[in-house]
């Protein structure tokens, strides 16, 4: 007897925007009470809100999963329409490869053919300082790269690897073409490479030939003493051609899947005037930094960018909450995911 698959939306058929978990930072698991911004406790609970906002999808941690909330998820993923990615930690050790096999098994099961990770757990230019250790950091991606790929190909599903404000586009082309399979891609944010010096279009025209799925932002720029300040801004209110980026990604892959993470928080400082900033950088050329700070001067945000921390945990929540429907409101209208 044939083994049914879980219904699915036609992976060519225009879907709308989804949402990254982790652009409700405030809300997912909060412990703020709100009635009017209550909080999501799992992926059903982010699912149906996601839902009614009109979003296409959601893209939601994975981790460890059990049988029965898998299968709750993709009944509930089918009966609103939405498609459903996961966010998954890949194994770093031969040992950790079973419990990865679960979490895309369940994955899998509730309705997700994308699961996007990253290799590392923050910023390059905050948490690495030589040489040495961002080869290290290289070398165990491979590794985990390797551990996971007969894991990916046995199930079915890709994974997508971000540049998590870690790889310059470049590094993680060539890390693409080194492990050269169907089941291993890039989930490509849109502005996350600003912080490394690159310009965010030559970013997606690298990217976009491994381009599995995306994280859109727009992004917003100030000054300060050390560099400049990168910020998360509604899309349209920032300094990307989203638009073009989009087309791009379309492009390369029809299928491609267009995420929002609208992260509202305070700005992130970039202190690319710093010596120790480029520590792990090698030979940058001078002329990237130049043309970053070049465009800080040219497009720096004409109002302040948005600042969190002077705000009460309810007006938090609020501000994330019109900030992600703005910008699916965007994209209904200027970018074309309805």
């Amino acid at each position: 007897m044939a083994l049914s698959m879980p219904t699915l939306p036609d992976l060519f058929k225009e879907m709308g925007m989804g949402v990254v978990v982790h652009s409700y930072g405030s809300r997912w698991n909060s412990k703020t009470p709100s009635t009017k911004y209550p909080g999501f406790a799992n992926a059903i609970d982010l699912l149906d809100h996601c839902h009614k906002i009109g979003s296409g999808g959601v893209q939601v941690v994975v981790n460890r999963w059990t049988d029965d909330f898998a299968k709750s998820v993709r009944d509930r993923r089918e009966k609103l329409g939405m498609y459903l990615e996961g966010s998954i930690s890949m194994p770093k050790k031969p040992e950790d490869v079973p419990a990865f096999e679960q979490d895309v098994i369940r994955a899998k099961e509730a309705g997700a053919r994308v699961l996007r990770s990253v290799c590392s757990n923050g910023r390059r230019y905050e948490n690495l300082h030589s040489a040495a250790e961002f080869a290290t950091m290289q070398k165990n991606a491979m590794t985990s790269m390797k551990l996971a790929e007969p894991v990916l190909r046995k199930q079915g599903v890709k994974l997508a690897l971000e540049n998590h404000k870690d790889w310059r586009s470049k590094e993680l082309a060539a890390m693409m073409k080194e492990i050269s399979s169907e089941w291993i891609g890039v989930t490509l944010d849109f502005g996350n490479n600003m912080a490394l010096m690159e310009d965010p279009m030559d970013v997606v025209q690298t990217l976009a030939p491994f381009v599995v799925s995306t994280h859109v932002k727009d992004m917003g720029l100030e000054a300060y003493a050390d560099g400049f300040l990168l910020s998360e801004v509604p899309l349209g209110k920032g300094v990307l051609d989203l638009p073009t980026m989009v087309a791009v990604c379309k492009k390369s892959n029809p299928a491609v899947t267009f995420n929002l993470e609208m992260i509202t928080r305070d700005p992130l400082e970039i202190p690319c005037l710093k010596q120790d900033y480029w520590a792990t950088f090698g030979n940058v050329p001078g002329a990237e930094l130049a043309h970053m700070l070049r465009l800080v001067q040219q497009q720096k945000s004409t109002a302040p960018l948005p600042r969190t921390a002077q705000l009460s945990a309810e007006d938090k929540l609020a501000a994330e909450e019109q900030n992600i429907v703005a910008c699916l409101d965007y994209s209904k209208g200027r970018l074309g995911l309805k």
